[in-house]
């Protein structure tokens, strides 16, 4: 026989087995493991996580880089250019596409490395019992014999045998392929049913669709059952996101326009100057050089990534690469209001029983505070309340401890509640009050529950007692008045007054409390509770007004929104009346009215499309709601986000255009179904990921711009002299060093941009929008001339003074390169000003770039082997003189410009 001080390897029939006997090979009991047998079987049995998924290998990854038309073209150049001899141009122009390669190969494994961590960031939590009290903890630190705790909305985080489910159901089609919730119970199952049929069991990676659960880890990491199929194993995420492909795409059509226009100037060339074809065939592979962007899709990535992993450092964690483009779109944030425009602090602060009102001092989980009666004229008594002699208020306060989940604790001097919080504040409210929760519920064993969901809007437990069982209910006032019968008073129980409730239940309301009410009745001897038993015959006990104060930072944020042309709009469960006092102190636009969940339900889809735009506030709203609002504004051309947390949110998440999920409180479904996760469950971080969103895209936008117009330029000047039978200004292998330097050293610096003044001031940016439009198009094509008439007038000024080709072309590189980096200071805003000593000197990355360019150009130019392989000569003070003199004149121009595309915008 083996011990049962000893835990065995997860390998045995645990679903036919009985609790005792699970319990006993696990060497466990239904208090949970100490936390040091917890450490001990950690090292026995090793994290709960699956074998991390295999990746492609480097070498493929590496291959990838040279999946791209473009590249391909620079490939097929450098062979053509090895077998007519150019053994130099050859190898440069491998060199660059390897540096290139090299530099996406790179920047693809840090994109990776970081979605990594931000799986880490992601990797779910467990409710557990150690050492004999609640807590959570990494599901990567669950050992086999814990024991958790799950309810609606959880991932299961280990295979668990049950052994207490109540109303437990959860979703195995990722595991079995059972496309319905599965019933779950306690009891054992036969030895030889399938894995669909072991109702006993919770596997991991399932999730909770209705009900709660406690149960044992039986088996962790991979043991489990998810960790047996490999076939389940995901491999990392491809960085493809929709700028990308529309860069690809761009590409395509660029690489055709560059091929045809290299063939007809090579064409050309040899038709009307009489040159070898073979020089023109190297004229045409130098402009095919000259004019590809062959940096330009590692920088956009570079700057993708930098846009996750600031998000990230701002507690908003992207879980799909295309969430950072989307973010700077929207123009609506649907936001749930508690927790998240709320500091989910729930405080009880005004209890109604049937002819007596409290109000109740403190704010937060510190059991401080006293209870004060009010008088009919509202004033407040100056002395508390004798709780000995208010028999009605203990009654009340002990019901709303006992249909409750939630444990308050204190660590480290501080209060901290274990549940939900509103829970919580009954709690904290039954503990002022000197009910002290542990005892209360010993005294009142539960016997059974129907946990809260939101199709019915209440909790029920079923509670043993001396003088016999009793059901409490609590939830939505509205719900539970149409339910209760009568109301208890200091005088006994007197029939209920339903309008004088519900005026009651809007005061409150309107004084921006959340209203939840309690009732109970007595109830025969059974042993599981239905919800056909609580039909009908409640006795309501009282209502209490629970206050969750507006975070400072959301009302701020809220204002931001507002300039940037962003509709906040507010979706809860609460009251009317609640929702628009809390709108109201949050800065709402449009706080007159509110839409319920029954005016919701109510309407067709047009009707909802139809007044969509002019409600800000909706009220005793589901998460079958939210979907349809989701699918109104974007029927209405809206770009929408919205905030989720629990299982029935995934739907309306997965249509919003970023779905949000809280990191905190969200349930893993919701996660799952998100683009994104808030660390702190803060509506200010939308609002800063949206901020981010739109400067990374106005920083792909800027690197586009910069680096498009010297491909142009050398694209142009290379043409140009083949078609007027001149010298060309520049070589091939000099163009690609000039795409080397401005791509690569002064393209990067813009992805290191901070956000401009006016980004939220703007209004959100059309998806539908090229990324390259008129104004970007007229950017390019005005810079691209600027600089060609810069590169063909140092070229041509140096030949006239009787300098050689190569010093001309040593200018004409300079000018070029010079002239960029000139131009990389008015790129840091695109239509606002730079002539400012912030605008000049106010990016460190800028002069950086700007100096470290300037160092190679000084190699590039006097440094003698750099000499010999580009065919250059070293240039006197008075080229760059007039090289700088031409830069500052393009600077010029191009602020000139700005200041006409300003004024066209006032107009």
């Amino acid at each position: 026989m083996e011990n049962p001080q000893t835990p065995v390897k997860p390998s045995r029939e645990w679903h036919c087995a009985s609790i005792d006997q699970a319990l006993a090979w696990q060497a466990a009991t239904v208090d949970g493991l100490s936390t040091a047998e917890a450490l001990v079987r950690i090292e026995r049995y090793g994290p709960n996580r699956l074998q991390q998924a295999q990746g492609r290998p480097w070498y493929r990854r590496l291959l990838d880089q040279l999946n791209n038309i473009l590249i391909l073209i620079l490939l097929v150049a450098a062979i053509a250019s090895f077998l007519l001899g150019h053994v130099i141009d050859a190898a440069a122009i491998v060199g660059v596409v390897a540096v290139i390669a090299l530099i996406g190969f790179i920047q693809e494994g840090k994109a990776e490395q970081a979605l990594d961590s931000i799986r880490n960031m992601l990797s779910p939590q467990a409710n557990v019992i150690r050492d004999g009290k609640r807590t959570t903890i990494p599901a990567e630190a669950l050992v086999p014999g814990d024991i958790v705790l799950v309810e609606s909305g959880d991932r299961i985080p280990a295979d668990v045998r049950l052994i207490e489910a109540r109303r437990f159901r959860t979703d195995e089609a990722a595991l079995t392929g059972e496309s319905v919730p599965v019933e779950k119970q306690s009891h054992p199952v036969s030895a030889d049913v399938d894995l669909a049929e072991r109702s006993s069991m919770a596997f991991a990676s399932t999730i909770v669709v209705q009900g709660n659960a406690r149960g044992l880890v039986v088996e962790t990491g991979r043991y489990t059952e998810i960790g047996k199929i490999s076939e389940l194993l995901r491999g990392v995420e491809k960085i493809k996101t929709p700028l990308l492909q529309q860069l690809d795409r761009a590409g395509r059509v660029l690489a055709i326009f560059i091929l045809g226009a290299a063939a007809i100037t090579a064409l050309l060339g040899t038709l009307l100057h009489d040159q070898p074809a073979a020089d023109m065939f190297m004229a045409a592979v130098g402009l095919a050089v000259a004019a590809i962007p062959e940096g330009l899709p590692a920088i956009v990535t570079i700057g993708l990534a930098l846009g996750v992993q600031s998000m990230a450092k701002r507690n908003a964690i992207i879980r799909r690469l295309p969430a950072v483009e989307t973010l700077g779109s929207i123009s609506t944030i649907f936001s749930d209001k508690t927790g998240t425009l709320t500091r989910n602090e729930m405080t009880a602060q005004a209890v109604w029983l049937g002819d007596e009102q409290f109000f109740i001092e403190g704010i937060g989980f510190t059991p401080k505070g006293a209870f004060y009666r009010l008088r009919v004229s509202g004033e407040q008594d100056t002395e508390c309340v004798d709780m000995d002699s208010a028999q009605p208020l203990s009654d009340f306060l002990c019901a709303g401890v006992l249909c409750n989940d939630t444990e308050l604790q204190q660590q480290a001097g501080q209060y901290q509640i274990y549940g939900d919080p509103t829970e919580g504040a009954l709690v904290v409210a039954g503990e002022k009050a000197g009910i002290k929760t542990s005892e209360v519920r010993q005294q009142f064993p539960r016997v059974d529950a129907i946990p809260f969901e939101s199709d019915f809007k209440y909790m029920a437990t079923l509670h043993a007692g001396a003088d016999g069982q009793r059901v409490i209910v609590k939830g939505a006032p509205d719900r539970l008045i149409e339910m209760c019968d009568s109301v208890a008073t200091k005088q006994g129980t007197v029939d209920i007054d339903r309008n004088e409730w519900e005026n009651r239940i809007h005061e409150l309301s309107s004084r921006g409390l959340r209203v939840l009410a309690i009732a109970d009745k007595p109830a025969a001897a059974i042993d599981e509770l239905d919800h056909h038993h609580i039909e009908g015959g409640l006795r309501l006990l009282g209502i209490i007004g629970l206050l969750d104060p507006p975070r400072e930072e959301a009302i701020e944020a809220v204002k931001r929104c507002q300039q940037a042309g962003i509709r906040p709009v507010m979706i809860t469960g609460d009251h009317a009346s609640t929702a628009l006092a809390i709108a109201k102190q949050l800065g709402f636009a449009q706080t007159q009215k509110a839409l319920t969940g029954r005016e919701i339900e109510a309407m067709s889809d047009q009707a909802l499309e139809d007044i969509i735009l002019e409600i800000d506030v909706f009220a005793r709203a589901s998460p079958e709601h939210k979907l349809r609002l989701v699918k109104a504004m974007q029927a209405r051309g809206g770009v929408c986000s919205m905030t989720g947390d629990g299982v029935n949110d995934g739907p309306a998440l997965k249509r919003a255009d970023v779905g949000v999920a809280m990191g905190v409180q969200g349930t893993e479904a919701a996660k799952d179904a998100s683009e994104m996760v808030l660390a702190d469950d803060n509506f200010a971080t939308i609002v800063s990921a949206i901020e981010e969103g739109r400067k990374v895209y106005d920083n792909i936008r800027k690197t586009i711009t910069f680096i498009l117009p010297t491909n142009v330029a050398q694209g142009l000047a290379i043409m140009l002299a083949v078609l007027s039978g001149s010298v060309l200004p520049v070589t091939p292998l000099q163009a690609l060093w000039v795409n080397m330097v401005v791509a690569i050293t002064l393209g990067l610096a813009l992805a290191f941009e901070s956000g401009e003044k006016d980004l939220m001031a703007r209004q959100p940016r059309d998806p539908k929008a090229p990324l390259l439009d008129l104004f970007l198009l007229w950017r390019v094509i005005f810079v691209s001339v600027l600089l060609l008439v810069g590169v063909f007038g140092m070229f041509s000024w140096i030949l006239n003074q009787g300098g050689s080709e190569a010093l001309a072309r040593a200018g004409a590189v300079n000018m070029l390169v010079t002239g960029s980096a000139a131009y990389l200071i008015n790129s840091r805003f695109l239509i606002n000003s730079t002539l400012s000593f912030a605008g000049i000197f106010g990016s460190r990355p800028v002069w950086i770039a700007i100096m470290m360019v300037m160092l190679l150009q000084m190699a590039f130019t006097y440094l003698p082997f750099m000499q010999l392989i580009f065919s250059s000569e070293g240039l006197s003070i008075t080229h760059w003189l007039a090289i700088i003199l031409s830069s500052g004149m393009i600077y010029l121009l191009i602020e000139a410009e700005k200041v006409g595309w300003r004024m066209l915008k006032v107009k």
